[in-house]
């Protein structure tokens, strides 16, 4: 009998979190082989494993305590991965040498599968004097371009692209710049990018004073607060970027605030960490905890969860000594303050669970009590490590009970603290769940409201069939379990219909008692007045949060869910995230299909102007519901220099094309490289290699197909553009991972409801 509360859940657990062999032959043969080999590697630091090995199986039994992804999907596979989720890297130096020995540390990083964030503040402004060679600084959005260029070419751990977090203070001279980068869709791309917001800025914008730009002292132009204040909002009103975070705040209620600065983020921005700083994640699930959910004496269980927190505390604490760190400097930061950042997710299913509608002011008391014992708890389990392991290095008793965190703590906890120690210097987060919460049975994630509670999703079998089954949320399934076809109560609310002040309200409630900050995405209507969306963010400051994140449904990220016309009694039809068979969506196939005897395609001739022989490129196309998208490309020329590589070319991506989805971003990687011999111009336009020039062909082809948006339908040519079925009007962004249009922000980052791809889990 099947451990999964879903299809999906199972399905996941297959592709992101079971251990296979290199050619993809399964190693775990189940789920409660994946908790048992979790469960001996975090046991195999402690002095007397067999005693703790089954404790912690038991805690990751039937999902309810989820280590974070790095730590299920490499934990006891002897892979040469880190099991610490993110890190924020070292200050980049304000040297040319220096910066570029950064970008290799960021590198090393993302190769092991630590996603990395950044400050940027510390580097010149552009058009700054550069001493010693006569020259003006090109700034740190230049230096930026170039991470992102090297995050496009790290395959994060072998599985996903690398996320990255840059970061700007207020007053920096070039924060215009950096705070409208992303206007331009095809720039930064790999980063998420966030303004550092300072109390005195605050205070300014609050009383319309003006705003001096500086940088090491010199002040390079003086604004009005307001008018920044508006830039920033304007700019996330338009595109969703950036965010904010209140780094001042942080920095006063940090625990450690005696012995580090904070400065950036990990890249979903729930970690504010100091420089070489990591995030080691995992999470509580609150709707496991719940006894006689919908019924007459439904409750948190208290005593259920103070025992899973202990466990979950140690397993997490053994995390820092059994991973491996990409730097010397990573592992030495960790060891010397062993902070974890224990969360939640399933709050809103738990919410639904004790009858209480998520965003109104009894939900938000509710949570606060809630997250106080789970803090607390927290707290408590790390004391009784000290006691038996120590407290971690850097402690210093006065120094730490004297941090802005402590002084809402109880009063009997830093009692303990005071008498034992601690064993983690920081202990609580809310990180984004939602491909874990997929694996859980597609729980609420963290404590983001229910965003759909029903829809279906699709998958294009081997033999050309779809199957389609609906994917339901774990506490309405549950209440069809309990009450059949009883509609739902009036305090079932999701995200799409939710307040956005309700969001900030319990976002507030949550952020009281977590050390580090949390990872949520405020849903706003793309009507919402430009007036009421700044006052989002004013409420967040004004009500104690650390930074916020907000999504507006627009023309550049586009819509955040497609719409379904062929569920119409599913719970929430409109929420379905794939769109009807006849509109040509993007598929998406676990085994490559069979290629059919004949195919349509085009043959293009490609002179580059330093080889004596043309190159000709044929690309077919496989027609599927009337619409054409890739199936193969074969590249030749009678220049023998360049055999071995088209050879190669051609089959690699034939055989990407073959598996499905949005495969454009071949197209982009293409066109991304360069040659150092130097590239040519071609046709008035610098393409800077014989595979940027292929890419942009395969570009043109697939924009006169229709499988790219271009300049005949009215949209911008761009290797990114979304994939559109010809004459429709396009459905948002579609999933790099399985290819369907079910991307929805949550979290603060994109997320797939159909495969639960994130660049940030």
């Amino acid at each position: 009998m099947s451990r999964f509360a879903a299809p999906i859940a199972e399905q996941i657990w297959d592709m992101k979190y079971r251990f296979k062999h290199a050619d993809g032959t399964p190693i775990d043969a189940d789920v409660t082989q994946t908790w048992h080999r979790i469960a001996n590697a975090l046991a195999s630091v402690e002095a007397d494993p067999a005693a703790w090995a089954p404790r912690f199986y038991d805690a990751l039994e039937d999902f309810k305590y989820l280590p974070a992804g790095r730590i299920t999907a490499g934990a006891g596979t002897a892979r040469s991965v880190t099991l610490f989720n993110c890190f924020v890297m070292g200050t980049v130096p304000d040297s040319m040498g220096g910066i570029f020995d950064m970008l290799k540390e960021a590198a090393l990083t993302m190769q092991q599968g630590g996603g990395i964030g950044y400050d940027f503040s510390t580097v010149r402004p552009k058009g700054a004097a550069v001493k010693g060679v006569a020259a003006d600084a090109s700034g740190p959005l230049s230096f930026m371009d170039v991470w992102d260029a090297m995050c496009r070419t790290i395959m994060s751990a072998g599985s996903r692209r690398g996320a990255m977090m840059a970061t700007m203070r207020c007053d920096h001279p070039d924060v215009f710049d950096f705070i409208t980068a992303k206007s331009d869709a095809a720039r930064l791309r790999m980063f998420n990018m966030s303004v550092l917001i300072t109390d005195p800025f605050m205070d300014a914008v609050k009383a319309d004073n003006p705003w001096d730009l500086v940088f090491k002292g010199e002040v390079y132009k003086t604004v009005q607060a307001r008018d920044l204040w508006d830039a920033i909002m304007q700019s996330t009103y338009d595109y969703a970027e950036p965010g904010v975070i209140f780094i001042d705040r942080i920095n006063k209620a940090n625990n450690l605030s005696y012995c580090e600065t904070i400065a950036a983020t990990n890249p979903c921005g729930e970690q504010p960490l100091p420089p070489y700083g990591a995030c080691l994640l995992g999470s509580i699930n609150m709707a496991r905890l719940v006894a006689d959910p919908f019924g007459d004496v439904a409750r948190f269980d208290t005593q259920k969860m103070t025992d899973l927190v202990a466990t979950a505390v140690r397993m997490m604490d053994n995390v820092v000594d059994a991973s491996q760190f990409p730097l010397p400097e990573q592992e030495a930061e960790a060891k010397a303050k062993r902070r974890i950042g224990l969360g939640v997710t399933g709050l809103a299913d738990a919410l639904l669970m004790v009858g209480l509608r998520y965003g109104s002011e009894e939900a938000a008391r509710q949570t606060d009590v809630w997250m106080h014992a789970i803090a607390r708890a927290a707290y408590l389990a790390s004391v009784d490590l000290a006691k038996e392991k120590g407290a971690f290095p850097l402690f210093d008793a006065e120094k730490y009970l004297a941090s802005g965190t402590m002084q809402t703590m109880d009063a009997d906890v830093c009692d303990a603290i005071r008498k034992h120690g601690i064993r983690n210097s920081l202990l609580t987060s809310i990180a984004p769940t939602g491909t874990i919460s997929l694996y859980a049975g597609n729980v609420s994630s963290g404590i983001e409201p229910v965003f759909a509670y029903a829809y279906t999703r699709k998958v294009l079998q081997k033999d050309g069939t779809r199957s389609e089954e609906e994917v339901v949320d774990y506490a309405v399934q549950m209440w069809r379990d309990l009450k059949g076809d009883a509609p739902l109560p009036d305090y079932f609310v999701n995200a799409q219909t939710l307040a956005p002040l309700d969001h900030v309200r319990m976002q507030a409630a949550a952020q009281k008692w977590i050390d580090s900050s949390i990872s949520k995405t405020i849903n706003c209507p793309e009507n919402i007045s430009f007036g009421d969306f700044k006052e989002v963010y004013m409420a967040a400051w004004d009500q104690g949060c650390k930074g916020c994140t907000t999504y507006r449904p627009n023309d550049v990220t586009g819509s955040v869910l497609s719409v379904s016309e062929e569920k119409p009694a599913l719970v929430v039809a409109e929420d379905a995230p794939v769109g009807s068979a006849s509109e040509g969506e993007v598929i998406y196939m676990s085994e490559p299909l069979d290629r059919p005897t004949e195919l349509e395609g085009a043959t293009y001739k490609l002179k580059w102007p330093d080889s004596e022989h043309a190159i000709y490129i044929t690309v077919n196309d496989l027609v599927v519901a009337g619409h054409r998208r890739p199936f193969e490309v074969f590249i030749n020329s009678k220049n023998m220099e360049h055999f071995a590589w088209t050879v190669a070319l051609t089959r690699m991506i034939s055989a990407v094309f073959r598996r499905g989805g949005d495969v454009s971003f071949v197209v982009e990687e293409l066109k991304a490289v360069f040659d150092p011999r130097g590239g040519a111009w071609m046709q008035g336009k610098y393409v800077p290699s014989i595979l940027a020039a292929i890419g942009g062909v395969m570009e043109k082809h697939m924009i006169a197909t229709g499988f790219l948006a271009g300049e005949g339908m009215g949209l911008k040519s761009d290797p990114q553009a979304d994939v559109v079925a010809i004459g429709a009007k396009p459905k948002g962004k579609a999933c790099p991972s399985c290819g369907t249009y079910g991307l929805r922000m949550v979290e603060g980052c994109m997320t797939c409801g159909s495969c639960g791809h994130s660049k940030c889990g």
